[in-house]
């Protein structure tokens, strides 16, 4: 669990007062002290690594094949076996090569590590030559190893084989196999719904804040049986259940990315029917947020940017959003994550060409196909060396596809076989040449060229009429315009003595380009004519300019009137004309250099996956005008059998619910990655998943409605509260014995025996201030909100008013309300992130976020303390808050901030503290009041007298609270 901000006034006005209150938000003597108990977990686990004893480095026989292979292939085939390659004439690929030895002799003495070169050489940092050296623990393997005799496994073959042959244990690696339906295990006995639903009272929250509504948990899930034999083993159970205001925060912050409002949290705390937390998940799935919520974690694997990225300029994508809002549309529509995945690889080929007239329908599958679109593009960039940035797009297009549905590094092949995983050079070319077609290479098309319009024929023949109108109207203008210029320029050359007219008017006259230099200097003598121009009449005539402006107007109005032309950014390839037309061919690259290209490769499926499947895709469809192997490729992946696929899914969905995956890497299930902590449960869901239709909603009913999501926070045992509340004696049990004991079972929580207390993430964070504030705009969809560097340097939303050459005009152009939408919705340049969302950790996509970090480092206090979207907040909050009060007594006003805030009210002691806190800026507001000083057009000025000063305080100090910023 990260451990909580902790905040430091900076104001001295507030910093004094704010002190002891952020104390009741965060470290009170309640449920709420996660940071003592943060505290008391990091002490704890830290002395206890001062004593252990290191682990051994292996344990049970070592052999060849599990235990020296790995090592070797990562850190010594590339020198000593592959593509023929023997320094030394040493093979390591096989133990008996090993023992042949090279050109030095033999390389292992069995039972002497010491004479044994392959363990000296390496012990001594001398192999491998490379500034990566084996690590101790491995080289202490390889000393283990031979000391043993250097044993093998099974009889070796005679020479090594290809390299799409693997070893048994290549092909035994858990995430290649089969996903089978495991039977659901029953539940222990000692475990028993009536327990859990007794063992209310002993929820952490306590005195502070008892249950308003008893536990909806009433019977265990297939999802629980699972985790609680698992559980049962470590002598361990679920923790109690949550009360009801925690749980409709937890559940609307999970599906929505919003706080639930006061009158649902009271709505659904009275609800005694048995189903009220069905209707409520019901609820939120059936949101509009929803799409927005769920649509930002696929974004994120996507790399969704609103910029090319690759270099400085970084250029504006102005209709990426036509991606985003088609992801947005689909997991609102819970379209099966199927059709979800074989519209985004190969929507196009499921559209008939040309593409004219496009349907809605059809629309959306193009737009889908923008996921092949969001990798970083610099080739339309003048001075980019093509054939490195074509490459580049390419490369970074696989690591899409394949971190965010395959779960495996497959870029690491690009230059050679991959050191860790059975996934050859071959393979990386194979699943490049599916999608080779669409790029290629040789006639590259750069992002503006694939841009498709949405205007219909219909559509265009409306704007042709349109225009026509709005030329008549141009047409006078223009008209009108010649005649002003002229009136206006026999005026000026009446000025002139009557021998300088007629050279004056034929030099004005005469197009710049042809004008003799006799012409341009006597022009420059009368700089009133040379510089009368549409542009510059009104300084002569301005009746006249108005007149023309007026035309200008209607004109403008009625183009108006035009239907709309909007562009998709679509992967498409050329139409095949003929059965003579070669596709694009695709070549392994020799160590990944474009330049040096060997055998040509078919397209195809990870090779390891053979014995399960065909791993082989067709070249062609005949069916079809395009290759069709995007479609083939796509259908093979969810076809429901695919090992990967559906596991990689379910356990993203399960990661964003949980904040850890069943596989901790969720986009590594290879040999590197973390081992599943349940996997018969990762086979199960992802079974039942395939089986369920794909459907993600009904994955998020079966995980929400389990006893395990609804189980609370906890986190320790009364002799720590007592600790925390000061009544530890002298001699007590230290810190690290009193916690819980799924702490010290279980301190990472693995298991779940208790539900992880979770960071808003950077635009739960912004979402939640507005909605709490009052502000938020729901408006969906659309082109983002612009952003812009302010005075400081922070990136923040707003309008960029510079002037070409990037210096500041002055200039503010308002938003109208559209600064308050939702941070999904703000332009996301790879270049420039939100000053606030990066504060927070929000990702920058290089080329895409397969997981995002979680830190607490101090410019995020000073963000939420002075930053200046945080002030704004507190103060739009405040003003609700006066409003929402009733009778509009201090009581009153800290239990609305309190349900709009933390959707509960105050207890006693923290309506106490409130109370005194309000008294005591009031006080000094009133004492010290603040001097007037001018605002900026376009900032919120700031509170106006003491008493909006001090309730502004409160509700600064509740936007900063950690009750605020984490879920439980």
């Amino acid at each position: 669990m990260c451990p909580p901000v902790r905040f430091v006034g900076c104001a001295a006005e507030f910093s004094s007062a704010t002190a002891s209150l952020l104390n009741v938000f965060s470290a009170r003597k309640s449920s709420r002290s996660f940071v003592a108990c943060s505290f008391v977990a990091a002490t704890f686990l830290a002395a206890t690594s001062l004593v252990a004893a290191p682990k051994p480095v292996a344990s049970g026989p070592l052999t060849f094949e599990k235990d020296i292979r790995p090592i070797l292939k990562a850190n010594c085939f590339h020198c000593h076996g592959e593509e023929g390659k023997m320094k030394g004439g040493l093979d390591v690929r096989l133990r008996h090569l090993i023992a042949k030895g090279g050109e030095h002799g033999t390389a292992i003495v069995p039972g002497k590590p010491e004479k044994s070169p392959l363990f000296t050489l390496v012990r001594d940092g001398e192999m491998p030559k490379s500034e990566k050296k084996i690590s101790k623990e491995q080289v202490e393997v390889i000393r283990q190893w031979i000391a043993g005799g250097a044993k093998v496994a099974r009889t070796e073959p005679a020479k090594p084989g290809a390299a799409d042959e693997f070893t048994p244990e290549e092909r035994g690696h858990w995430a290649f196999q089969a996903v089978k339906r495991p039977a659901v295990p029953a539940i222990p006995k000692e475990v028993i719904s009536k327990e859990v639903i007794s063992n209310q009272s002993s929820n952490p929250r306590g005195k502070s804040s008892p249950l308003i509504t008893p536990s909806l948990i009433t019977n265990y899930s297939p999802v629980d049986a699972f985790l609680l034999q698992k559980l049962a083993a470590a002598k361990l159970t679920f923790s109690p259940p949550a009360d009801r205001a925690t749980l409709i925060r937890r559940a609307s912050f999970d599906l929505l990315g919003l706080p639930p409002s006061p009158a649902d949290v009271d709505a659904f705390e009275k609800d005694t029917s048995p189903d009220a937390y069905e209707k409520l998940l019901d609820r939120l799935l059936a949101s509009p947020h929803y799409g927005e919520r769920w649509g930002r974690h696929w974004l994120d694997i996507a790399g969704y940017a609103d910029s090319d990225g690759y270099t400085d300029a970084d250029t504006e994508r102005k209709w990426a959003w036509q991606y985003r809002d088609y992801v947005i549309r689909s997991l609102n529509a819970d379209k099966p994550f199927n059709e979800f995945i074989v519209e985004q690889l190969a929507g196009d080929e499921l559209v008939k060409q040309p593409l004219k007239n496009i349907s809605p329908a059809d629309a959306d599958k193009l737009a889908a196909t923008g996921f092949l679109r969001m990798a970083p593009d610099g080739t339309a960039n003048a001075g980019v060396e093509q054939k490195v940035a074509r490459n580049a797009v390419v490369a970074d297009t696989i690591k899409v596809v394949s971190s965010s549905l395959l779960g495996v590094t497959v870029g690491c092949a690009q230059c050679h076989n991959h050191k860790h995983d059975p996934i050859p050079q071959a393979d990386y070319y194979r699943m490049r040449a599916v999608f080779e077609p669409g790029f290629d290479l040789r006639t590259w098309r750069t992002p503006n060229a694939r841009l498709v319009s949405l205007m219909s024929d219909e559509d265009r023949a409306k704007a042709a009429e349109v225009e026509k109108d709005a030329k008549v109207i141009e047409t006078a203008r223009l008209a009108k315009l010649d005649v002003f210029i002229n009136e206006v320029l026999e005026k000026e050359l009446l000025k002139r003595p009557e021998d300088l007219r007629a050279p004056l008017r034929e030099a004005y006259k005469t197009v710049v380009a042809k004008r003799t230099p006799a012409q341009v200097k006597l022009l420059k003598e009368h700089p009133t004519v040379m510089q009368l121009s549409a542009g510059s009449l009104y300084l002569y005539e301005q009746k006249k300019a108005d007149e023309l402006l007026k035309l200008s107007d209607e004109a403008g109005k009625i183009r108006a009137k035009k239907p709309p032309e909007q562009f998709i950014s679509v992967f498409t390839e050329v139409a095949i004309k003929d059965a003579k037309t070669e596709l694009a061919p695709t070549f392994l690259f020799h160590r990944g250099d474009p330049d040096q290209p060997k055998q040509q490769l078919k397209p195809g499926d990870l090779t390891i996956l053979a014995s399960l499947r065909p791993v082989d895709l067709p070249e062609k469809d005949a069916s079809l005008p395009t290759s069709g192997r995007r479609l083939a490729y796509a259908r093979a992946l969810t076809d429901g059998t695919h090992p990967l696929t559906s596991r990689v899914l379910v356990n993203r969905v399960w990661m964003h619910h949980f904040g850890r995956g069943i596989v901790a890497s969720p986009s590594d299930f290879g040999t590197l990655g973390e081992r599943p902590t349940h996997p018969e449960l990762l086979d199960w869901l992802a079974s039942e998943f395939v089986a369920q239709g794909w459907s993600l909603k009904k994955l998020h009913r079966l995980v929400m409605t389990s006893a395990a999501y609804q189980q609370a926070s906890a986190y320790e045992s009364a002799s720590v509260r007592g600790f925390e509340s000061g009544k530890a004696k002298s001699g007590s049990p230290s810190r690290a014995n009193t916690l819980a004991p799924s702490y010290l079972t279980d301190p990472d929580n693995k298991l779940l025996s208790r539900y992880p207390i979770r960071r808003l993430d950077a635009e739960q964070l912004r979402d939640a201030q507005l909605t709490v504030s009052g502000k938020l705009n729901p408006k969906a969809g659309g082109a983002p909100v612009p952003i812009m560097t302010d005075e400081t340097g922070q990136v923040v939303v707003g309008v960029n008013t510079d002037d070409t050459a990037g210096r500041p005009s002055g200039k503010f152009v308002g938003l109208n309300g559209e600064e308050f939408r939702r941070s999904l919705y703000v332009q996301m340049r790879r270049s420039k992130p939100l000053g606030l969302m990066e504060t927070f950790d929000a990702p920058r996509m290089e080329p895409n976020c397969e997981l995002r970090n979680a830190s607490t480092v101090a410019p995020q206090s000073l963000a939420l303390m002075n930053g200046e979207f945080a002030l704004a907040q507190a103060k739009f909050f405040a003003e609700r808050v006066a409003k929402e009060s009733g009778d509009s007594t201090d009581e009153s006003k800290v239990s609305r901030a309190w349900q709009l805030a933390f959707c509960r009210r105050p207890n006693s002691t923290e309506m106490s503290d409130a109370l005194a806190f309000l008294g005591k800026q009031r006080a000094h507001f009133t004492a010290n009041a603040p001097k007037e000083s001018k605002v900026a057009k376009g900032k919120e000025p700031p509170p106006t007298n003491a008493e909006e000063h001090a309730l502004t305080g409160l509700c600064r100090a509740l936007l900063t609270a950690n009750r605020f910023l984490y879920v439980e």
